[in-house]
């Protein structure tokens, strides 16, 4: 790649305002210069998670969660573009030269030496004591250009598009990595409520790939058309399933669910999860509503009789991101997208 002229501004969404009423509208900004360690990449395209807009609109502000000053109001953490400077020490590494697509995800960075960063073999790097995050803590996606950690940054596979790419930096493993954590086995039952959704429609279609025999939950006929055509076996419609732990029981020989992942943000999937899961099953904890009263859980009776176990997830490490790519260069996992092209706000 020849050497590209980096301009000096750019345009980028930042952050205006606070609470529902806040806005990201595109402003003129400076271009940050990649310290060591670290590059530069041009964005060609990045997807927008609902977490930008939680952290837009602060709604996570009874959580205690709020974009922090070093973001300079820029959120965004599922973009992908080409490598265009390096910083000090990264060329000698080798990892990165100029040209090379680049994704950048929610962690952009972690420390590698705390007790989280050292427990490689159970992923602990997403737990880093120290970690940076793209849009939350260090600028993020929602701009033209972004530095990242050369250490980091994920390598783009050359048969996966940019912009499918994007989703899969955050949704996709996000959704790849609860239907790993659910521990159902191929051939077993998994409950996706939420399946209908953004982060949803990518776990219908790796639980599927998995061989994972998928029971949809969510609303509308337009939601069960979708998951049937990603790959799920049954699809429940909770506005007219009056009873759902006994629909789902109907399904799975009595017995319910090995395994249930809440991707909807709602206290109403979290409140039936614990029903729908069989004896030693597991529920994942993925959608994050802003209300701090609503709870992942079950009455102590159940979850001793039932030993259930109920776990969180969020993103994955950098290797799940890698085999979640991998999906999609083998053709079994899309995004499905709404492209937007702008220049005036986010």
């Amino acid at each position: 790649m020849a050497t590209v002229t980096i301009p000096a501004r750019q345009r980028a969404a930042v952050k205006e305002g606070s609470g529902h009423g806040s806005k990201a509208p595109v402003r003129d900004v400076a271009v940050e210069q990649p310290g060591p360690g670290q590059i530069l990449v041009q964005i060609a395209w990045s997807g927008l998670c609902s977490s930008d807009k939680s952290l837009i609109h602060d709604e996570w502000g009874p959580l205690g969660v709020a974009m922090q000053p070093q973001t300079h109001g820029i959120a965004g953490h599922e973009g992908i573009g080409r490598v265009v400077a390096l910083g000090p020490g990264v060329a000698e590494g080798g990892q990165w030269k100029l040209g090379d697509r680049a994704g950048i995800k929610w962690i952009t960075n972690v420390c590698r030496t705390c007790h989280f960063c050292k427990q490689v073999y159970q992923g602990g790097e997403v737990l880093c004591l120290h970690q940076t995050n793209s849009g939350f803590s260090a600028a993020g996606t929602f701009q033209e250009y972004c530095v990242t950690s050369a250490n980091y940054a994920t390598h783009i596979p050359d048969t996966v598009s940019d912009e499918e790419a994007g989703p899969i930096m955050c949704g996709g493993v996000t959704a790849y990595n609860a239907c790993k954590r659910s521990k159902v086995r191929s051939g077993e039952y998994i409950v996706l409520i939420g399946a209908g959704g953004g982060l949803g429609h990518l776990g219908v279609q790796y639980a599927k790939a998995l061989g994972m025999r998928v029971i949809a939950v969510d609303g509308g006929s337009a939601k069960r058309d979708l998951c049937l055509k990603l790959g799920a076996e049954h699809y429940l419609d909770f506005a007219d399933t009056p009873d759902m732990a006994k629909a789902v029981a109907e399904l799975t020989d009595g017995l319910g669910a090995h395994g249930v992942v809440v991707f909807a943000a709602v206290a109403a999937g979290y409140a039936v999860a614990p029903s729908l899961t069989r004896s030693g099953g597991t529920i994942v904890a993925i959608g994050l509503p802003g209300d701090p009263k609503v709870l992942a859980g079950a009455p102590p009776v159940m979850l001793a009789l039932k030993q259930l176990s109920i776990v969180g997830s969020v993103v994955g490490t950098q290797q799940d991101v890698d085999e979640a790519l991998a999906f999609t260069a083998r053709d079994l996992v899309h995004p499905i997208l709404t492209k937007a092209i702008t220049g005036r706000s986010f």
